[in-house]
């Protein structure tokens, strides 16, 4: 982790100057922010690897923050979250955080989320293949759809467009083994790997936003079935067919 800048958002001062201090002694470079309407120029000027994020902020609220970040940005972020509120939790993830942590935390236990998300958000083709990755092409296409990992995009109804990292990755496994049912367990293991702290509820809430990308139009040959208590599929209407 080292050479990683991680920008600090809170505007605690206690709680800035004690991460600041237990990331140094982790050889991270440390920014601080106590501002959410300053958070985007600072974002734009030091393009931090990570950000961890207070959602109670002055200026700007941390929701509001993350919503206008991945309007550009898909840098990863940690929330920090009042204990015990889900809500904020739910929102958070589904506005794009990639993590959360409740306050009060031991700051050891957030350095720690903050690396899995790191290692979590090198480029795909950086990262060790899961065996039932092993040879599978780095374009999936289905009538319709197009799904290129190497240059992060999907084609979907003829318009290619961009797509965040995770999003991208889940889509290209569950369409790269179609018909195949999937557990939110199985798919957290293959998408964010062993390390990931976060619940099922993070697959739900990116199959939603995927939905939203690729089936505003329903397609005749394909699309993302939920499988009622287990878990998701990309049922195609080969499968319809037998």
């Amino acid at each position: 982790m080292m050479d990683k800048t991680v920008l600090i958002v809170d505007d605690d001062p206690n709680i800035s100057e004690l991460l600041r201090l237990y990331f140094t002694k982790d050889d991270f470079n440390v920014l601080i922010c106590y501002d959410g309407s300053e958070v985007m120029d600072i974002y734009r000027s030091a393009f931090p690897d990570v950000i961890v994020l207070d959602l109670m902020l002055p200026g700007m609220s941390g929701f509001d923050v993350l919503r206008t970040l991945r309007k550009e940005s898909d840098v990863p972020v940690l929330i920090l979250t009042a204990r015990g509120d889900t809500l904020d939790k739910v929102v958070g993830l589904e506005l794009g955080a990639d993590d959360y942590i409740e306050k009060p935390f031991e700051p050891k236990e957030l350095i720690a989320r903050v690396k899995a998300v790191l290692r979590r958000a090198l480029p795909t083709m950086e990262r060790p293949k899961n065996n039932i990755d092993l040879g599978r092409p780095d374009v999936i296409t289905w009538p319709g759809l197009k799904v290129d990992r190497t240059r992060h995009t999907v084609t979907c109804g003829g318009q290619e467009f961009d797509m965040p990292p995770k999003e991208l990755e889940l889509l290209y496994f569950l369409a790269g083994h179609p018909d195949r049912v999937f557990t939110r367990e199985q798919l957290l293991e293959s998408i964010w790997g062993f390390d990931f702290f976060g619940g099922t509820r993070t697959v739900d809430v990116h199959i939603k936003r995927i939905r939203e990308k690729v089936e505003a139009e329903p397609h005749p040959d394909w699309r993302i079935k939920t499988v009622w208590g287990v878990g998701y599929k990309f049922e195609t209407s080969r499968q319809e067919e037998m």
